[in-house]
């Protein structure tokens, strides 16, 4: 277990420790949940296992919806079972009746027809934070989304998303556009991406160079807010999706969202500071 105390990223925004605004019981005395849409991962590196071992750390309870399970190592994607879109979309409103859901975090979806399931199963689901985490590839390259999949993560989801965690290549590949290599670019995409409906956009630092890892959350009418760690030459897997879980941890505790993204960033950061 990491040892989370009251932290200051770079910039001087503090982060509390976990569990310190954790909500308690929701509707009917149950404790509220987030609920985690996503692929298993046989290595435990990544996917449903990292999500569930981050909300464990925050004190949060997991619900889950399965839509892949993958056989894959740190080196490579050996198969995916893709679970069929209505059983996934069956275990999301079942899920969702049983009113405990706070916060929906989405991560890999791998097909078009999953992810139409994953948005038509999400409309009823009112102020619900969601945090959507494109996943498009594994670290090792593998293809976890199928290009049907892509547009309509586009069209169908991201108007879904409170917030949208893109690193630079995805953000790029969402948008058919290049890697951005300046913070300008990395705005401009951004803002892209609000476009397509995305209510706030967190464009991860982790793929640039430099000293900092500065990741940068936009959102409409709102001023730009850099959070920054020292750049670590760790290569764990499954960041991205520590970083969305505990983003949706923070939300379904009453954080807002500014408040969310840093503790969250605190906690990747020190994630990787146990590999150098």
């Amino acid at each position: 277990m990491l040892p989370h105390r009251s932290a200051r990223l770079a910039g001087g925004a503090r982060v509390a420790a976990p569990g310190a605004c954790q909500r308690g019981a929701g509707r009917h005395g149950r404790v509220s949940a987030v609920l985690l849409i996503g692929g298993s991962d046989s290595s435990g590196g990544a996917g449903l296992v990292r999500d569930v071992q981050t909300l464990a750390r925050f004190g949060t309870a997991a619900l889950c919806a399965v839509t892949a399970v993958t056989a894959q190592s740190d080196a490579r994607v050996a198969a995916v079972h893709h679970v069929p879109p209505e059983m996934v979309r069956l275990q999301i409103e079942t899920a969702l009746a049983a009113g405990r859901v706070a916060a929906v975090k989405i991560g890999m979806l791998g097909t078009g027809a999953t992810v139409l399931a994953v948005a038509a199963s999400l409309a009823a689901s009112g102020a619900i934070p969601v945090v959507v985490d494109p996943v498009l590839a594994s670290s090792s390259g593998g293809e976890l989304l199928d290009p049907q999949g892509r547009a309509a993560l586009r069209e169908a989801l991201l108007p879904r998303a409170s917030l949208l965690t893109p690193n630079t290549p995805e953000a790029a590949a969402l948008l058919g556009a290049a890697c951005a290599t300046s913070e300008a670019e990395l705005l401009s995409q951004a803002h892209a991406l609000l476009a397509l409906g995305a209510r706030a956009v967190l464009m991860k630092g982790g793929h640039g160079a430099g000293p900092l890892a500065t990741d940068l959350l936009v959102a409409p009418g709102q001023p730009v807010r850099r959070l920054s760690a020292a750049r670590s030459g760790s290569t764990r897997r499954g960041t991205g999706c520590a970083l969305a879980a505990a983003i949706a941890a923070g939300l379904a505790a009453g954080l807002d969202l500014a408040e969310a993204c840093e503790r969250a960033k605190r906690h990747v950061t020190e994630l990787l500071q146990q590999d150098v």
